[in-house]
This record gives structure tokens, C-alpha cells and sequence, in this order.
């Protein structure tokens, strides 16, 4: 087997680091320093501005995404045996979720291009039991939603956004946030802007974020955090058996500064994004994502698709080759429907969603944040056009 360029070797380019600045460092001292910690008035703040950023009336700011998918299906009355449509092509939190509530999660097949959720592969899914569908803005390209609403409407279903992915995106001028009746967004490690760990939910209906809020913290009467302020009161009443899935306030202070830089975050991974189409471009041995031209994609993941008829090597084989030449990778994702739990509780077979099992054998997300240099993407494409070079078929 032949060898990377050396210079490729000692040049280690990680798939992921974030990127934080002395405003995010110096504000959560601050809040160390202030004494309030938990869910306070920093976290008020950071809902406020991110509804107003997404254009949604309400924002409620959780510890996860995985705790705001939760939320969003408790709040529509999701429960034993009901059933939630799911994209099988997402994180496990998306169908968990649903386990968690005595639902079922039944898996749907996704587009070949985008690998969000096919529109045309939903409604033969939907029984008598099912309550909401659940589409993912995959890699943060939003999913086709003016179909999936018009079903749901039609159905009598509710539409819940997984939009871990999509921050900010938009769909047909609308912002991701403000397409379904409930959106969960994620502030992980690794997304477009983060807290470390931590979520956001928005809606425009009242009732649903009056139930939201006050189940994310032990099913406590309204504003439960003032308690502990000179405006509250010891007195606080348990209206339901609620979760403990609130947001604090050290969190909220980095997602207050990460939040304002979004757009700038956002236009780096695009610039990026667009680097890498235009190297690859001539590289038939790999397939690059789509750009739909009605949305804003938000660029959380850049994944291109081997071409095994072309190649003498399958994908994991392309990516131990990519890692040895020091660019890391990921995948994004194993289909829900080809883990152990959907396979021996549910009976799936892998071919039962062909669409999402053929696009599996291809997928590798490449490095993708603002820290990367025009110079760093050349030599990730370099690698790349030297692996497909030496296996070509």
C-alpha cells in the first residue's frame, strides 16, 4: 500500500474543535463569580434572545436536544402505544425519546441526495395509532416541510422539528424554529454554536410552552427559579410529575455570546463548505452534499458519499486511510434501523429502509468548523483525491 505524503502525516487535522473566545470565557466567570449557577436570570436572557433570533414567541432553554424532543412529545400528549414517524437516518435521541413515553418509534426512509426524511415514504407509515412525525434537519439542511405539514394537517398529526443540526437554517424564508409546532435544537460539543451541553425549545403556542416549562423542571409552578431571588417565595406547588431538564445559568452565559456569533459562525462553515464542493469537484470517486436553492443550509456536517463502484475499497476501509493520514472523521449516522435494539425489539431487517442502508456504506462527514484554514480543507482534499488515486478501480 502506498503512503500518504509525509507532510499530510505530521499535519494532524481534527474533526472537530470548537470555537470559543475571551467574551464566552470572561462571561461565565462572571456568572461564577455572581453566585447564581442553576436557572436564573442569564437563562431568561438567552431564551429571550433566541426566540427573537428564530422569530418564535416562546424559547425554553433545557440540558439537551434529546430533552427538548422529550418535552415537545409529553406536551402533545404522546403516549403508551401511540406511535411517532422518525427518520431512520438520526442520532438515537430522536426515536429514544419516544421509547421513553411508551410510544412507538416507527422508522421511515430517507431522500438519497439530502438524507433528511422522504415526504413520499410518510404516509404509508401513518396508522390509527400514530400522533406526530418527527423530521430531522439532517447535517442542517432543512427536511422538505411544506409537503410534511400539508399531511399532517391533512391526518390530524402534529409536527415536532429535530433541529439539532440547524442552527441557523432556514426553509422557503422561513427560519428553522418556526416550521413545526415545537422545534428542539441542540447546543453540544460539536454543533454550529454551543453551552457544552444543552438544547432550546421553540413555540408559538402558549399553552404548549407553559406545559414545556413547567414539566423541564419537576412539574414546579411558573418561574420555579424565583424562589430563590428576592422577587420569589419559598411556596411552590407540584402541577405535574415534571423532569429535571433545565438549562443553568453558566451554560446560558456561554450560549448568550455564542448565539450573537452565530451568523458569523454560520458564514465560515459555509465558506468552508463551498471550498470543499469546489476541490472535490473533480473527483468522481466521491459524491458532495446537495445545496437546495429555497433553504439556508446551517452546515453542521459536510458529508460526501463514496462511490464504491468506482473504488477497489469500501467506506471504512477510505476512512481508516483518512485517519492514518491524520484527518479525522465521522459518520453521520448508523441507520436507527440497523442497531441491535430496533432489530430484536421492532424486527427490522437492514433493507426494510434500502434508501438510508445503501447511503450508510458511503457516508463519511469530513472536518467541518470555522477554525479550519482554506489550507487545512486543501490537504484534507489532497488526502482524499491520494486515496481515491491508489484504489481506484
Amino acid at each position: 500500500m502506498a503512503q500518504a505524503p509525509a507532510a499530510l502525516k505530521q499535519h494532524s487535522i481534527p474533526y472537530f474543535l470548537p470555537t470559543i473566545g475571551e467574551e464566552e470565557i470572561q462571561s461565565v466567570v462572571e456568572t461564577l463569580r455572581s453566585g447564581w449557577l442553576t436557572t436564573g436570570p442569564k437563562t431568561k436572557q438567552f431564551e429571550q434572545l433566541f426566540a427573537q433570533k428564530m422569530g418564535a414567541k416562546h424559547a425554553i432553554a433545557v440540558n439537551s436536544c434529546t430533552a427538548a424532543l422529550h418535552l415537545a412529545l409529553e406536551a402533545i400528549g404522546v403516549g403508551r402505544d401511540d406511535e411517532v414517524l422518525v427518520p431512520t437516518m438520526t442520532f438515537a435521541s430522536t426515536a429514544e425519546v419516544v421509547v421513553h413515553l411508551g410510544a412507538r418509534p416507527v422508522l421511515v426512509d430517507v431522500l438519497p441526495d439530502t438524507l433528511a426524511i422522504d415526504p413520499n415514504a410518510i404516509e404509508s407509515k401513518i396508522t390509527s395509532r400514530t400522533k406526530a412525525i418527527m423530521p430531522v434537519h439532517y447535517a442542517g439542511q432543512p427536511a422538505e416541510m411544506d409537503p410534511i405539514v400539508d399531511l399532517a394537517r391533512r391526518r390530524g398529526l402534529r409536527v415536532i422539528d429535530d433541529a439539532a443540526h440547524a442552527i441557523p437554517a432556514s426553509y422557503k424564508g422561513r427560519m428553522v424554529g418556526t416550521l413545526g409546532e415545537i422545534t428542539a435544537f441542540s447546543f453540544y460539543a460539536n454543533k454550529t454554536m454551543t453551552t457544552g451541553e444543552g438544547g432550546m425549545i421553540t413555540t408559538s403556542d402558549d399553552a404548549l410552552a407553559d406545559r414545556m416549562r413547567i414539566m423541564s423542571l419537576h412539574g414546579i409552578s411558573r418561574d420555579a427559579w424565583k424562589r430563590f431571588s428576592a422577587e420569589g417565595s419559598w411556596f411552590y406547588e407540584i402541577t405535574a410529575p415534571g423532569y429535571k431538564d433545565n438549562m443553568t445559568d453558566v451554560a446560558s452565559s456561554l450560549g448568550i455570546h455564542q448565539l450573537a456569533k452565530a451568523d458569523d459562525f454560520w458564514k465560515a462553515r459555509s465558506e468552508r463548505a463551498a471550498w470543499y464542493t469546489e476541490l472535490l469537484a473533480d473527483v468522481p470517486e466521491v459524491a458532495t452534499p446537495p445545496l437546495l436553492d429555497h433553504v439556508q443550509h446551517a452546515w453542521h456536517l459536510y458529508v460526501i458519499q463514496v462511490q464504491p463502484e468506482r473504488l477497489k475499497i469500501n467506506r471504512n476501509q477510505f476512512i481508516e486511510k483518512l485517519n492514518a493520514a491524520g484527518v479525522g472523521t465521522s459518520v453521520h449516522y448508523t441507520p436507527l434501523h440497523m442497531h441491535p435494539y430496533y432489530r430484536d425489539v421492532w424486527g427490522y431487517r437492514p433493507e426494510d429502509l434500502p434508501v438510508a442502508w445503501n447511503a450508510y456504506q458511503k457516508i463519511i462527514s469530513l472536518p467541518l468548523y470555522p477554525r479550519l484554514s482554506r489550507t487545512d480543507l486543501e490537504k484534507v482534499v489532497e488526502v482524499i483525491k491520494t486515496i481515491c488515486r491508489e484504489n481506484r478501480r
